[in-house]
């Protein structure tokens, strides 16, 4: 009701039927991917050099860049310098395919291997789209309130990826 009243005060006399999607538009902004970056690279020889940061999640954990291209405002979770230069980078996943990418093309401050990156607004079709593709395990899933935090579904284990898988019948 409170979303409703907010939208309803900004559009005042205005005579038109909106028809929203409140559930996407509340939950996509709800929720962060975190991925740590592994590596950083950078390709030369070209007329300009690429330059890459290889993280630790890949399309499997977020399937919306690769499948459509959707955007994701990428963040360093420690905040950066504000002189601090910026490159153009992609930020890719460890799977190895043309589709493993979270961003193409993007003006990133300097990142170095161990920091952590936040993929922003993946509340509403991150985990509910991940997969076990390549045999990844899908992601812990953390709730945060306030200052508060819990672990509300662990990462899966290699063993959970098998279980019920019977090779008893083969030959």
């Amino acid at each position: 009701m409170d979303y409703a009243a907010a939208i309803r005060a900004e559009l005042g006399d205005v005579d038109c039927t909106l028809i929203l999607e409140p559930g996407r538009v509340i939950t996509g902004n709800a929720g962060i991917l975190v991925t740590e970056v592994q590596y950083t690279k950078v390709n030369t020889g070209g007329e300009k050099d690429k330059r890459f940061l290889i993280t630790d999640a890949g399309m499997n954990d977020l399937a919306r860049p690769s499948l459509y291209k959707a955007f994701h405002e990428i963040l360093p979770v420690r905040e950066p310098a504000e002189d601090a230069a910026k490159h153009q980078v992609d930020v890719v996943g460890p799977i190895c395919e043309t589709g493993d990418f979270m961003a193409k093309d993007r003006m990133m401050p300097d990142v170095q291997p161990g920091e952590l990156l936040a993929v922003m607004s993946c509340g509403a079709y991150g985990f509910s789209m991940a997969s076990t593709y390549n045999s990844r395990p899908k992601v812990a899933e953390i709730l945060v309130d306030g200052d508060q935090f819990r672990v509300i579904r662990e990462r899966e284990s290699y063993e959970d990826l098998v279980r019920g898988e019977d090779l008893s019948t083969l030959p």
